[in-house]
Protein backbone atom coordinates (compact mmCIF):
# COMPACT_ATOMS: atom_id res chain seq x y z
CA UNK A 1 0.00 0.00 0.00
CA UNK A 2 1.32 3.36 -0.95
CA UNK A 3 -0.53 5.50 1.48
CA UNK A 4 -1.52 9.12 1.12
CA UNK A 5 -0.60 12.27 2.95
CA UNK A 6 -3.83 13.40 4.61
CA UNK A 7 -2.94 17.11 4.44
CA UNK A 8 -1.81 17.40 0.82
CA UNK A 9 -3.44 14.34 -0.70
CA UNK A 10 -0.16 13.31 -2.37
CA UNK A 11 0.97 9.71 -2.52
CA UNK A 12 4.00 8.73 -0.42
CA UNK A 13 5.70 6.69 -3.14
CA UNK A 14 5.44 6.18 -6.89
CA UNK A 15 2.64 4.02 -8.20
CA UNK A 16 3.29 0.39 -9.07
CA UNK A 17 2.90 1.28 -12.73
CA UNK A 18 5.62 3.91 -12.41
CA UNK A 19 7.87 1.53 -10.47
CA UNK A 20 7.46 -1.12 -13.19
CA UNK A 21 8.18 1.42 -15.90
CA UNK A 22 11.35 2.54 -14.10
CA UNK A 23 12.44 -1.08 -13.64
CA UNK A 24 11.93 -1.80 -17.35
CA UNK A 25 14.00 1.28 -18.27
CA UNK A 26 16.84 0.05 -16.07
CA UNK A 27 16.60 -3.45 -17.59
CA UNK A 28 16.80 -1.92 -21.06
CA UNK A 29 19.88 0.03 -19.98
CA UNK A 30 21.36 -3.23 -18.65
CA UNK A 31 20.78 -4.89 -22.05
CA UNK A 32 22.56 -1.99 -23.74
CA UNK A 33 25.50 -2.29 -21.35
CA UNK A 34 25.85 -6.01 -22.03
CA UNK A 35 25.91 -5.33 -25.79
CA UNK A 36 28.89 -2.96 -25.50
CA UNK A 37 32.48 -3.95 -26.16
CA UNK A 38 34.97 -4.00 -23.27
CA UNK A 39 36.60 -0.82 -24.64
CA UNK A 40 33.25 0.99 -24.66
CA UNK A 41 32.47 -0.24 -21.15
CA UNK A 42 35.79 1.10 -19.89
CA UNK A 43 34.75 4.60 -20.98
CA UNK A 44 31.54 4.56 -18.94
CA UNK A 45 31.32 5.76 -15.33
CA UNK A 46 30.61 2.32 -13.89
CA UNK A 47 31.58 1.27 -10.39
CA UNK A 48 33.92 -1.72 -10.30
CA UNK A 49 31.18 -3.86 -8.78
CA UNK A 50 28.71 -2.94 -11.51
CA UNK A 51 31.32 -3.48 -14.23
CA UNK A 52 31.99 -6.93 -12.79
CA UNK A 53 28.26 -7.76 -12.95
CA UNK A 54 28.19 -6.66 -16.60
CA UNK A 55 31.19 -8.87 -17.41
CA UNK A 56 29.53 -11.80 -15.61
CA UNK A 57 26.33 -11.30 -17.62
CA UNK A 58 28.29 -11.28 -20.88
CA UNK A 59 29.84 -14.65 -20.01
CA UNK A 60 26.49 -16.44 -19.67
CA UNK A 61 25.44 -17.92 -23.01
CA UNK A 62 22.42 -20.09 -22.22
CA UNK A 63 19.27 -18.18 -23.14
CA UNK A 64 17.32 -18.65 -19.92
CA UNK A 65 20.39 -18.29 -17.72
CA UNK A 66 21.39 -15.13 -19.61
CA UNK A 67 17.92 -13.70 -19.12
CA UNK A 68 18.09 -14.47 -15.40
CA UNK A 69 21.57 -12.95 -15.12
CA UNK A 70 20.34 -9.86 -16.98
CA UNK A 71 17.52 -9.50 -14.44
CA UNK A 72 20.10 -9.75 -11.65
CA UNK A 73 22.23 -7.06 -13.31
CA UNK A 74 19.18 -4.78 -13.58
CA UNK A 75 18.42 -5.40 -9.89
CA UNK A 76 21.97 -4.39 -8.97
CA UNK A 77 21.67 -1.29 -11.16
CA UNK A 78 18.43 -0.28 -9.43
CA UNK A 79 20.40 -0.15 -6.19
CA UNK A 80 22.49 2.66 -7.68
CA UNK A 81 21.27 6.20 -7.23
CA UNK A 82 19.49 8.01 -10.05
CA UNK A 83 22.45 10.32 -10.68
CA UNK A 84 24.71 7.35 -11.44
CA UNK A 85 22.22 5.85 -13.89
CA UNK A 86 21.79 9.22 -15.60
CA UNK A 87 25.57 9.59 -15.87
CA UNK A 88 25.74 6.17 -17.55
CA UNK A 89 22.93 7.09 -19.97
CA UNK A 90 24.60 10.41 -20.80
CA UNK A 91 27.97 8.75 -21.40
CA UNK A 92 26.35 6.19 -23.68
CA UNK A 93 24.54 8.85 -25.70
CA UNK A 94 27.75 10.85 -25.99
CA UNK A 95 29.47 7.70 -27.18
CA UNK A 96 26.92 7.39 -29.93
CA UNK A 97 27.39 11.01 -30.92
CA UNK A 98 31.15 10.59 -30.87
CA UNK A 99 30.94 7.49 -33.04
CA UNK A 100 28.79 9.32 -35.57
CA UNK A 101 31.30 12.19 -35.70
CA UNK A 102 34.18 9.74 -36.12
CA UNK A 103 32.38 7.98 -38.95
CA UNK A 104 31.64 11.27 -40.69
CA UNK A 105 35.27 12.32 -40.30
CA UNK A 106 36.41 8.96 -41.71
CA UNK A 107 34.17 9.35 -44.77
CA UNK A 108 35.29 12.93 -45.29
CA UNK A 109 38.95 11.87 -45.12
CA UNK A 110 38.35 9.02 -47.59
CA UNK A 111 36.61 11.41 -49.98
CA UNK A 112 39.48 13.89 -49.80
CA UNK A 113 42.04 11.12 -50.32
CA UNK A 114 40.27 9.95 -53.48
CA UNK A 115 39.93 13.53 -54.75
CA UNK A 116 43.63 14.18 -54.13
CA UNK A 117 44.50 11.14 -56.20
CA UNK A 118 42.01 11.76 -59.01
CA UNK A 119 41.79 15.55 -59.39
CA UNK A 120 44.88 17.72 -59.93
CA UNK A 121 43.25 20.84 -58.39
CA UNK A 122 42.07 19.05 -55.24
CA UNK A 123 45.36 19.63 -53.41
CA UNK A 124 45.13 23.37 -54.01
CA UNK A 125 41.56 23.38 -52.73
CA UNK A 126 42.51 21.38 -49.62
CA UNK A 127 45.44 23.71 -48.92
CA UNK A 128 43.18 26.76 -49.32
CA UNK A 129 40.78 25.29 -46.75
CA UNK A 130 43.63 24.22 -44.44
CA UNK A 131 46.60 26.58 -44.74
CA UNK A 132 48.33 24.88 -41.78
CA UNK A 133 48.67 21.65 -43.81
CA UNK A 134 52.12 20.35 -44.67
CA UNK A 135 52.07 20.96 -48.43
CA UNK A 136 55.31 19.10 -49.08
CA UNK A 137 54.25 16.00 -47.13
CA UNK A 138 50.90 15.79 -48.95
CA UNK A 139 52.53 16.15 -52.38
CA UNK A 140 55.10 13.50 -51.53
CA UNK A 141 52.39 11.10 -50.34
CA UNK A 142 50.37 11.63 -53.53
CA UNK A 143 53.47 10.90 -55.65
CA UNK A 144 54.25 7.82 -53.55
CA UNK A 145 50.71 6.47 -53.99
CA UNK A 146 51.00 6.84 -57.77
CA UNK A 147 54.37 5.09 -57.65
CA UNK A 148 52.96 2.26 -55.50
CA UNK A 149 50.11 1.71 -57.92
CA UNK A 150 52.44 1.63 -60.93
CA UNK A 151 54.74 -0.92 -59.27
CA UNK A 152 51.92 -2.97 -57.67
CA UNK A 153 53.32 -2.41 -54.19
CA UNK A 154 51.36 -2.66 -50.92
CA UNK A 155 49.30 0.51 -50.23
CA UNK A 156 51.45 1.92 -47.39
CA UNK A 157 51.47 5.48 -48.78
CA UNK A 158 47.77 5.21 -49.61
CA UNK A 159 47.13 4.58 -45.90
CA UNK A 160 49.60 7.26 -44.83
CA UNK A 161 47.79 9.78 -47.05
CA UNK A 162 44.49 8.84 -45.40
CA UNK A 163 46.00 9.29 -41.92
CA UNK A 164 47.49 12.68 -42.85
CA UNK A 165 44.18 13.93 -44.27
CA UNK A 166 42.20 12.56 -41.33
CA UNK A 167 44.52 14.20 -38.83
CA UNK A 168 44.28 17.47 -40.75
CA UNK A 169 40.45 17.36 -40.81
CA UNK A 170 40.32 16.31 -37.15
CA UNK A 171 42.54 19.26 -36.17
CA UNK A 172 40.17 21.59 -38.04
CA UNK A 173 37.25 20.38 -35.93
CA UNK A 174 39.27 20.84 -32.76
CA UNK A 175 39.49 17.08 -32.34
CA UNK A 176 42.90 16.53 -30.83
CA UNK A 177 41.73 13.10 -29.75
CA UNK A 178 41.82 11.80 -33.33
CA UNK A 179 44.36 9.04 -33.34
CA UNK A 180 45.93 8.73 -36.77
CA UNK A 181 46.18 4.94 -36.62
CA UNK A 182 42.81 4.00 -35.13
CA UNK A 183 41.17 2.82 -38.36
CA UNK A 184 44.13 1.05 -39.97
CA UNK A 185 42.69 -2.43 -39.38
CA UNK A 186 39.43 -1.52 -41.10
CA UNK A 187 41.33 0.05 -43.98
CA UNK A 188 43.59 -2.97 -44.36
CA UNK A 189 40.58 -5.25 -44.83
CA UNK A 190 38.95 -2.95 -47.38
CA UNK A 191 42.06 -2.22 -49.45
CA UNK A 192 43.53 -5.72 -49.69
Amino acid sequence: MRGRDEETGEFFSPSRTQQRKDALEVRELAEQLVALTPAQLAQLPLSEELAEHVRDTKKVTSHIAHKRQLQFLAKQMRKEDDATLEAIRDAMSLGGESARRDTALMHQAETWRERLLEEPDALTELLDLHPQADRQQLRQLIRNVADERRKNKPPASYRALYRAVRQLLGAEEGRDDVAPDEDDDALDERED
